[in-house]
């Protein structure tokens, strides 16, 4: 509808801008729908549904206001499944690419409940907190990466570019050349003569990584690393019981099953260890010992969140109890990821700093050398 407006525009402008529109909706129907769309689809729906309109008629609305193709073919879908009397999860649930299971079980119970503004609300609460978390791992990572990338360049550039106009002047003196100055003085030979076999090299060993990355072995192994490996298994763990203890709690406070709940958490949790965990709790449940005693079960999780899981099955208030564990690590998170991207940048420039230093006291004590041999 909005290219067809821009179509019966008059004049250069209005061609300039037809443009720019059909560019920029190309560049929308260039990826699937991803959160940001959900997000859109159910704050937009959530405010309609609040008002009074009818799911139908919200439906029909949104499909007007949405501007990624995708995702409104698919709105447009499931407003054509709910008008022929579909449930509206039920609709839902053939998009699973979308709305996750979490989502289409929070819908059906609120869906029978009549309550479905406010789930929309939470839901889409949930996918706010998902994204911030999202956005808080890659702020605390892309510095680090920067100073990474640019320190490797920097050291590069001066072993292929600098340390050859040095290579004649050292070597009358090369026995008496620092360690460190011989070894660089090889490096730089390796590199600027045998570069196309370490390019080759090192783009080998990517593409090897790579796949064994994407193997079951290999990504069993980074899953078990990341809740065990001292330094970074805190956070991981958090991470991990923060997105399962959110979805638990939401699950359970609006009526979900436990095994349902169990079974979203199992979908949002892309740790295969933490994975393995949640279907031991689901077996533990089966046979009757409980949630909590499940959770007892993982060495890697806090003492505080099962005393606090316990507690919660033992009154009866399990979802409510969750939800303020989650809010817990959720604040604890966050002060963590803010303490190490705050380290990270004096360790990254100490390391930066040891890294010129190594290279310019290389280049400048043979020089010194040479000038005391002069003189």
């Amino acid at each position: 509808m909005a290219l067809e407006l821009e179509s019966t525009a008059s004049g250069d402008t209005g061609t300039d801008n037809s443009i720019r529109r059909i560019e920029f909706s190309s560049l929308l129907s260039s990826r699937g729908p991803g959160s940001t769309d959900r997000m859109f689809f159910t704050e937009q729906l959530a405010l309609l549904l609040d008002t009074g309109e009818s799911l139908y008629g919200a439906l029909t609305t949104v499909v007007k206001q949405t501007e990624h193709k995708g995702m409104r073919d698919i709105v447009e879908q499931v407003a054509l499944d709910v008008s022929e009397g579909t449930s509206f999860a039920g609709s839902l649930a053939k998009h699973d690419g979308v709305f996750s299971s979490t989502y289409v079980n929070l819908i059906g119970a609120s869906e029978a409940g009549g309550f479905m503004p406010q789930v929309l609300e939470q839901l889409l609460e949930m996918d706010q907190k998902h994204e911030k978390l999202r956005t808080e791992l890659v702020s605390a990572a892309t510095y680090p990466a920067f100073l990474i990338t640019f320190s490797l360049a920097v050291v590069v550039f001066v072993l292929v570019v600098v340390f050859p106009k040095f290579g004649t002047m050292f070597t009358s003196i090369y026995d008496q050349l620092p360690l460190t100055t011989r070894a660089l003085m090889s490096i730089s030979d390796v590199l600027r003569q045998y570069w196309w076999g370490v390019l080759g090299g090192l783009v080998t060993f990517a593409l090897l990584f790579r796949q064994w990355l994407h193997s079951a072995a290999g990504r069993t192994r980074i899953d078990y690393l990341q809740l065990h490996l001292p330094g970074v298994r805190d956070v991981f763990t958090q991470i991990y019981l923060v997105q399962c203890l959110q979805v638990f709690s939401l699950s359970l406070v609006n009526g979900v099953s436990v095994m349902d709940s169990l079974a979203a958490c199992r979908d949002v949790v892309k740790n295969s260890v933490f994975r393995n965990l949640i279907a031991s709790i689901e077996t533990s449940v089966q046979s009757g010992a409980g949630v909590a005693a499940g959770f007892s079960s993982a060495a890697f999780l806090p003492d505080l969140a099962k005393h606090m899981i316990t507690t919660g099955e033992q009154t009866g208030n399990l979802g409510k109890v969750m939800g303020r564990v989650a809010q817990y690590y959720e604040a604890q998170l966050t002060k963590k990821l803010d303490a190490l991207s705050k380290l990270a940048e004096p360790v990254m420039l100490l390391v930066m700093g040891v890294i010129v230093g190594v290279l310019v006291s290389s280049l400048i004590l043979p020089i010194f050398k040479l000038s005391r041999a002069v003189s």
